[in-house]
């Protein structure tokens, strides 16, 4: 389970040390100090305790809550819906759809996202999860004929192993939370160990601790080399309670003989700023990466950097067509095709494993999801190519992958696959010509307002957001302009131009003027998807006439008058609102 938080651990790891456990006198104090193995021990006994619905409402809640970061599925789906039973709410209600769809039961799981959608006052609002269950239905009835065969890795345990990198010509290296890691005590997150760096030979079983000082007290994963070994970088996650910075930071070690050098920060890393999952290409000169930055698109997204004398230049974030406002994580770049894990683009569940391509030399392919049997209805991530056996056998590529599908030994494993070449299709008439391909690029565009839990509160929770009916769009492409009138579900078409960027201004009485873009530059044809559909939200925000609106995370030190740069994303946000707001 740690592996889908670990570039998380700024939040959790000030509660590493045991000593806490001593001091927790109940459930909710162990659950808010994100000790969830110690938590759900105690609030079971707390619910049972519980006169309440309102009580066993919120009990149940949190145990829910607690088993899905523990990665015990089945339990968090118990206890969500008995938390929905106890008059919970819709958020008890969310977390029960999402979790039936993360245990590939995508009929139930469709049915309580439009019960969601209902609850909230937004059928809009789910529709692309309940179209994400009935796509990910027909994936599994086709995975017969995909050439691939997948195997569980020998080496797994009871505890987590993901984020395999090929090590040297015969082994294999993958971050491991299992008892014979270096850490003391245990991570009260998982109630397991610390993680650190395994290696293991291929087809073996038998595994090795990492070397120092790669491995140490604090929480080591997830690393990549360069093509001759002698350059390694990995994420480390400091689990001091006294350093003033815990946060997870991407870290390089270089090789003399058989000795790895202290590791040093790569320099480009910045304060209160979470990095993880370095990929490099192949040549040296590209490091790919994750990271949560408050100017990204939102969660983690997938940056790159390149190399230059004095280290490695200030990153860039990666387009649209891969970074969302969800969580982009575990990137691998294998020659020009990255693939990448995302909560977010349309998949089976949780994490699902992406791949895109260079279009050219600034813009990437939309992503495509790798579909069954690579992933499934649980987080799959962190897949690598292995060159290794390609073309032996009818072998047309291989690699492994991590998952906490319910196949597996416990937590996430590692597994294996190979994929060969697939049986040829059915013969069909060449008698006749093959009709041309009509490719065609549509968008579908909706204006949104959002759900507050309470209607005349802008301050309050946004439960979601539901079409905006009369609103104008003033569509702006290669110079020229066209006014769109939204039908009555806030939604407006059009079919686009290839190789060209669009914005979109999105306007509405009594609410701020919002804008969208949408470019079409590096979009790829696919003869299999000759009509291609993308699509565009714009969500503007009600004017609430004598209330105050507060923007969080302006941040300025005490007895100083300049903003400090974490507060800059918000006001840029704030001037862009005044722009577009005139």
């Amino acid at each position: 389970m740690l592996r889908k938080y670990f570039p998380l651990l700024t939040l959790l790891i000030f509660i590493a040390s045991c000593t806490y456990t001593m001091k927790i006198k109940d459930g909710k104090t162990a659950y808010e100090r994100m000790q969830y193995a110690v938590a759900a021990k105690m609030l079971q006994k707390e619910y049972n305790k519980a006169k309440s619905r309102l009580e066993k409402g919120k009990i149940a809640y949190m145990l829910g809550d607690a088993y899905r970061r523990m990665n015990k599925n089945e339990a968090s789906i118990e206890w969500y819906k008995i938390a929905y039973d106890n008059q919970y709410g819709v958020d008890a209600l969310k977390r029960y759809a999402y979790a039936l769809k993360q245990n590939e039961q995508y009929a139930e799981a469709a049915a309580a996202f439009k019960e969601l959608g209902l609850e909230i006052g937004s059928p809009y609002e789910y529709r692309r999860e309940i179209k994400a269950c009935e796509q990910a239905q027909i994936w599994i009835k086709e995975t017969q004929n995909t050439g691939y065969s997948i195997e569980a890795a020998a080496f797994n345990s009871p505890q987590a192993e993901y984020a395999p990198c090929v090590y040297s010509e015969n082994k294999l290296m993958f971050t491991s939370d299992r008892k014979s890691s270096t850490g003391e005590g245990d991570y009260q997150w998982t109630g397991n160990a610390f993680s650190d760096l395994f290696i293991v030979e291929t087809g073996s079983s038998t595994v090795q601790n990492f070397d120092a000082p790669i491995n140490s007290p604090d929480n080591e994963g997830t690393a990549a080399f360069n093509e001759n070994f002698t350059e390694m970088y990995f994420t480390r996650c400091f689990n001091d309670e006294n350093r003033a910075d815990k946060y997870c930071r991407l870290m390089m070690s270089t090789r003399q003989g058989d000795t790895w050098s202290i590791p040093t920060v790569l320099n480009f890393v910045e304060d209160k700023v979470n990095y993880g999952h370095p990929s490099l290409s192949e040549d040296g000169s590209t490091l790919y990466f994750s990271a949560e930055h408050p100017e990204g698109w939102g969660g983690y997204d997938i940056y790159y950097s390149e190399r230059i004398p004095e280290g490695w230049d200030s990153p860039r974030l990666l387009g649209r067509n891969i970074n969302t406002e969800g969580d982009e994580k575990f990137p691998f770049i294998d020659k020009d095709t990255l693939y990448f894990a995302s909560d977010h683009h349309i998949g089976m569940g949780g994490l699902d494993i992406f791949k895109t391509y260079k279009v050219d030399a600034d813009n990437w392919a939309p992503a495509q999801n790798l579909k069954a049997p690579i992933n499934s209805g649980a987080d799959d991530f962190a897949l690598i190519i292995d060159h290794r056996m390609q073309g032996k056998e009818g072998i047309i590529q291989q690699g492994y992958f991590s998952s906490a599908r319910d196949k597996g030994k416990g937590n996430d494993d590692i597994y294996s696959f190979q994929r060969k070449i697939p049986p040829p299709p059915p013969p069909r008439d060449t008698t006749k010509e093959p009709e041309a391909i009509v490719y065609k690029l549509l968008l579908n565009g909706y204006v949104l307002e959002k759900i507050y839990r309470q209607a005349d509160n802008p301050n309050s929770d946004v439960l979601g957001r539901k079409p905006l009916a009369a609103s104008t769009v003033l569509v702006n492409t290669n110079g020229k302009t066209e006014t769109i009138q939204v039908n009555d579900d806030g939604a407006f078409s059009l079919e686009l131009q290839a190789d060209s960027d669009y914005s979109f201004l999105a306007s509405h009485p009594g609410y701020l003027n919002n804008t969208a873009r949408f470019s079409t530059k590096g979009l790829g044809k696919d003869p299999n998807n000759p009509i291609a559909t993308y699509e565009v939200e714009i969500v503007l925000d009600k004017i609430f006439k004598n209330k105050e609106i507060t923007l969080e995370n302006i941040y300025y030190d005490f007895n100083e008058s300049f903003i400090r740069d974490d507060a800059k994303p918000t006001l840029n946000k704030l001037a862009e609102t005044l722009r577009q707001n005139p």
